[in-house]
């Protein structure tokens, strides 16, 4: 998975019953993956996980699906499987980290909070 300022890139599959997001290491890689099958998952994916938004889509919170929810929908509970299902139905999505306030994609928040005001006392 991405660190710092790389952009984030996952495949968002909506399902019948709940949407489906695993995260990919880019997305020429993906690309290249469905154009040539020959290249290991490993290659395309940052992980063998699977996350399920519960209906409220890409950019929510995410949750590990149970077997049953897979089976389900994949008509499997393998997740490898599975993952290549979301490869081939789902749709592309790169986000770029930074804000109107940080457009060079800084890390954003406080550096160190446990540090107090920097004063001279």
């Amino acid at each position: 998975m991405p660190r710092g300022n790389a952009p984030q890139s996952k495949v968002h599959y909506q399902g019948k019953v709940d949407d489906f997001v695993i995260m990919v290491d880019d997305i020429k890689s993906v690309q290249n993956w469905k154009d040539d099958r020959s290249i290991p998952l490993a290659h395309v994916v940052s992980g063998f996980k699977i996350f399920v938004t519960h209906k409220h889509g890409a950019q929510n919170a995410y949750d590990s699906p149970s077997k049953q929810t897979l089976e389900s929908e994949f008509g499997t509970h393998n997740e490898d499987e599975c993952i290549i299902k979301i490869l081939e139905g789902g749709t592309l999505q790169e986000t770029e980290v930074g804000n109107e306030y940080f457009e060079t994609g800084e890390r954003q928040g406080p550096k160190n909070e446990t540090m107090g005001p920097r004063q001279a006392h």
